[in-house]
C-alpha cells in the first residue's frame, strides 16, 4: 500500500538560540520532503516557505525529513505527526 500523498508533523526544537525557530510545522509528500513549512520563533515571529515563497529566513528542507523515531533519539527534539487540520491552522496564520 502506497504511504499518503501528504503527511504533517510538528517538531519542537529545545534551545536558547533567538535566531532558530523553536515549533516547526512541516508538510511532507509521499517521500518526506517539505512542499510547505512554519517556524515560529521564541519572540513570536513567524517564518513560512512553500514551493514558490520564503519569508523570515524560512526555507524548504533539501533532503528528506527522517522519521520521528529517528528525531525522538536526540533529547533536542520533540516530534508528533499532527493532522492536516493542524497544519491549515498555522499555515493561516503564517503572515
Amino acid at each position: 500500500m502506497a504511504p499518503p500523498q501528504k503527511s504533517y508533523i510538528y517538531v519542537k526544537w529545545k534551545h536558547s538560540h533567538p535566531e532558530e525557530p523553536v515549533h516547526l510545522y512541516s508538510e511532507l509528500d509521499r517521500e518526506r520532503y517539505e512542499t510547505r513549512k512554519v517556524e515560529i520563533f521564541s519572540d513570536g515571529r513567524r517564518g513560512f516557505a512553500d514551493g514558490s515563497e520564503e519569508f523570515g529566513g524560512t526555507r524548504l528542507g533539501e533532503t528528506a525529513v527522517p522519521p520521528l523515531s529517528e528525531l525522538a533519539g536526540d533529547p533536542q527534539f520533540e516530534g508528533k505527526v499532527i493532522t492536516a487540520d493542524e497544519f491549515q491552522r498555522q499555515w493561516l496564520k503564517r503572515r
